[in-house]
């Protein structure tokens, strides 16, 4: 299942959050979810069913804090909602986290601060009819100046706590990747692509070889 307009949403929401710093949404691994999410409903082709959960709302920065908390994020969503383009927006209502973030084709991100914090939580599910290709692109100049977290990773390894403690300057770790292999591509924790990592004006970069047909997950 393609996953542009989830993805899609999930930037717009997090360059929207108004929480005083930079986030990044990551597809999660834990569709579970606990206390209370704001849910809206956009009507449109296609349609959809958004939830976002912020684990602070002291922490949102935008001087409303004596108003409900579906008022306080409605430009919110309505930022995320310009990528499916002609519809209409219903008005935000708080449920429990669990009736929204596990049902069935819905996708949850996780949003994360610097340090890796959970700043909110998002679900969506895309209801009805997908865009053709030919509409695609044009949506997508609604949110090209989201600013997404591009990743080149040149493999991995799992080390157990007390050789994570002995590590020194000299100290060779080995990775899970043969050398010359080409290196992952991940976009917001998603795996994209392949490349060649190579050097260029004297900065490391990414030479692209293969762009996946369906991201995978992280």
């Amino acid at each position: 299942m393609s996953t542009f307009h989830e993805t899609a949403i999930a930037a717009a929401i997090a360059a929207k959050l108004p929480l005083g710093h930079p986030v990044v949404p990551t597809p999660s691994t834990d569709p579970g979810a606990a206390g209370d999410a704001v849910v809206i409903a956009f009507t449109g082709a296609p349609g959809a069913r958004i939830a976002i959960q912020v684990a602070d709302p002291s922490r949102l920065e935008d001087g409303s804090a004596d108003q409900p908390l579906p008022d306080r994020l409605h430009p919110v969503f309505e930022a995320a909602v310009a990528v499916l383009g002609a519809g209409a927006l219903g008005r935000g209502e708080e449920v429990s986290a669990a009736e929204v973030f596990t049902a069935p084709g819905t996708q949850v991100f996780d949003v994360l601060g610097a340090d890796g914090t959970v700043d909110a939580r998002i679900a969506v599910r895309i209801d009805g009819e997908r865009l053709g290709g030919s509409a695609a692109p044009v949506r997508m100049n609604r949110i090209a100046g989201v600013e997404m977290e591009l990743v080149v990773e040149i493999g991995r390894t799992r080390m157990p706590v007390r050789e994570v403690l002995g590590l020194e300057p000299g100290r060779v770790v080995e990775l899970d990747r043969a050398a010359g292999s080409p290196a992952d591509i991940r976009l917001n924790g998603r795996l994209i692509g392949h490349g060649t990592v190579v050097v260029a004006d004297g900065d490391f970069a990414v030479r692209v070889e293969r762009i996946l047909d369906t991201a995978e997950s992280a």
